[in-house]
């Protein structure tokens, strides 16, 4: 099923999208960005409001929270990326809840965890790290993960990027893992005009790179401002696609913007 559902979303090409700007502006370059809405699962409204969200704008649902398969299942039905928003150890010995992974893992720890994990947010074609500054620097848990989802087929990964010292994206391509990493945080700074700035960063880093992942948080001021700068896309240049469609672009075009910020 997840397999089935990544390959639906990857039909649509970036060559695609660029024949919708018409012959007058074919000669623009075009160029593409993924936005990423963290964190849901725990309040129905909230998460249902970025379902709503303009365009293709995947949805990173926490494990085992109230509102997870619920959610899981609406997005899908939306035509919304679904991905599975994995608890890992950080630094600072943050409380993970459940489905979370810790370096006190062996293999098999990780892969059923995983699984039990997976079972609860129905149509994840990825998986991406929710806190993890600790875990995602550790190599052999990493490789262990990455293993279990080469193992499923199908399943991206995404790094969070929440320590300028993971190891995860490296591990996963070392392992054949289709992998993406986060270039912006649109919300660390949740005002208006701090959120605009990091979305004319992300744009920017598209310009130079053809191609940028952001991600963003569920709160009140994030999900307003997507909704009115996200509709006003459509007669630009600035093509918003699934994360599914960067994979592959992003290590070329994009390449690593070393960022260090949270939030986890």
């Amino acid at each position: 099923m997840r397999a089935a559902a990544l390959a639906s979303v990857a039909l649509l090409s970036l060559a695609g999208t660029s024949s919708a700007l018409g012959t007058e502006a074919s000669a623009v370059p075009v160029i593409a960005i993924s936005i990423i809405i963290d964190d849901l699962g725990n309040n129905l409204p909230q998460g249902r409001r970025a379902l709503r969200l303009p365009g293709p704008v995947a949805c990173a649902i926490l494990p085992y929270t109230p509102y997870a398969t619920r959610l899981a299942r609406e997005a899908h039905t939306s035509g919304k990326e679904v991905i599975l928003h994995l608890p890992m150890e950080s630094e600072d010995d943050a409380e993970l809840g459940p489905g979370s992974l810790t370096s006190s893992m062996r293999a098999d720890d990780i892969s059923s965890t995983l699984d039990r994990a997976l079972r609860t947010v129905p149509y994840a074609v990825g998986i991406s790290n929710h806190m993890g500054s600790y875990l995602t620097q550790q190599p052999q848990p990493m490789r262990w993960l990455m293993y279990a989802l080469a193992q499923r087929g199908g399943l991206y990964y995404v790094d969070s990027r929440t320590t300028a010292n993971t190891v995860a994206t490296r591990i996963a391509t070392d392992l054949g893992v289709p992998n993406l990493e986060r270039n912006v945080f649109l919300d660390e700074d949740r005002g208006h005009g701090a959120i605009e700035r990091q979305f004319e960063r992300l744009i920017e880093l598209a310009e130079r790179r053809g191609a940028a992942l952001a991600i963003g948080h569920p709160y009140p001021e994030t999900l307003a401002f997507l909704e009115g700068r996200l509709a006003r896309l459509r007669n630009t240049y600035v093509r918003l696609v699934p994360p599914s469609q960067l994979l592959g672009s992003m290590r070329t075009a994009v390449g690593n913007e070393r960022l260090a910020n949270r939030p986890e």
